[in-house]
């Protein structure tokens, strides 16, 4: 007879030793430094941290931020459940029974709770608004940085080494940047957009991320420099940047964007380089790249051929919508279809 599975909340500190019981970092989204970007969003604040146990011994731990679409509302558990005792797909649908039961009591406006799965199963739908992979790369910083140059492709290997030789291109940190300076950088942001066909956010919500994260969020520029008649070089003009996150001894690739004359000389090469040699000097274990395209994530085969220079792809727990209101749920998914179907 399988254990009933009760869940409750619990406080920030015993989450983290929970969390930290897990082979695996603690994925920003579920720290709790991540309350302060979820403060600073307009429609956005962290709900809960979540205990889920099985006779009472913890099995999973979960954090909830509410978010609040047009006309309705919803739990997002980003990387979660992060799970403390052997995930089965039978005690992964029993957790989510027990949550869905525990958010229809305690939070009855949410109509449905995203969150983290190996396996779909028939209580889960797929996500409504966003794109969710299943598949990325990640860089082990452990190795030393011929080990880490080795494992690159044959082409990755030969286009570090050959960006590397560029005297004229700089990478620096940039995280403290103020309004006034990230529209350089925002202006390549756009033109990143336009060129791959995506849509971005308002340049506050980038900057809102470096500001609530501190020091869990890093940016870095990598700008070409023209030679004064001296032999000086002259202020650099930025032609592509990385948004990175850190936490727990890992990083992430959250935002990046390039110009075209960015692609022209490896710029975005030469970054990757220089923040994996970076934070692998300030003890960081791994580097998520955020994401690789799939069946699953189409719109990412863009980036696949690029990021795969780097290293082998695996596969990680993609997103599902779990709804709690049901009919509700049903309901909002027809809008968002005949919203599209209209724009289309």
């Amino acid at each position: 007879m399988s254990a009933v599975l009760s869940v409750s909340p619990v406080s920030t500190d015993e989450f983290l030793e929970l969390a930290r019981r897990h082979d695996e970092p603690v994925p920003i989204e579920q720290g709790p430094v991540w309350d302060a970007y979820d403060a600073a969003v307009d429609g956005r604040e962290h709900w809960r941290r979540l205990v889920v146990r099985a006779d009472d011994e913890p099995v999973a731990v979960i954090s909830l931020s509410s978010y609040e679409g047009r006309g309705f509302r919803y739990l997002w558990a980003r990387h979660g459940p992060i799970w403390v005792a052997e995930q089965t797909p039978q005690r992964a649908a029993a957790l989510r029974g027990a949550l869905a039961s525990y958010v229809r009591r305690e939070a009855p406006w949410a109509t449905f709770v995203r969150l983290h799965a190996e396996v779909k199963g028939p209580d889960l739908s797929e996500v409504l608004q966003t794109i969710t992979y299943d598949r990325t790369i990640i860089i082990d910083l452990t190795r030393d940085e011929d080990a880490i140059l080795a494992s690159f492709s044959k082409r990755g290997r030969y286009k570090t080494r050959r960006t590397l030789k560029d005297t004229d291109m700089t990478v620096t940190e940039e995280s403290g940047c103020t309004p006034e300076e990230f529209e350089e950088l925002y202006a390549i942001y756009r033109e990143t957009a336009e060129r791959d066909g995506f849509g971005i956010f308002p340049a506050s919500t980038y900057l809102d991320l470096l500001s609530s994260l501190g020091e869990h969020a890093r940016l870095w520029v990598a700008r070409r420099h023209d030679t004064g008649p001296n032999g000086d070089l002259r202020p650099g003009r930025a032609i592509s940047w990385v948004l990175s996150t850190v936490y727990d001894g890992a990083g992430c690739d959250t935002y990046a964007a390039g110009n075209a004359e960015a692609r022209d000389c490896n710029a975005a090469i030469r970054l990757k380089w220089e923040i994996f040699t970076t934070l692998k000097a300030e003890g960081v274990t791994q580097y998520d790249l955020m994401g690789v395209g799939s069946d699953r994530a189409p719109t990412l085969m863009g980036v696949l051929e690029f990021k795969q220079q780097f290293g082998d792809v695996v596969e990680v727990e993609p997103a599902f919508d779990l709804p709690v209101k049901r009919l509700r749920y049903r309901v909002l998914g027809w809008l968002l279809s005949a919203k599209r179907a209209l724009r289309s």
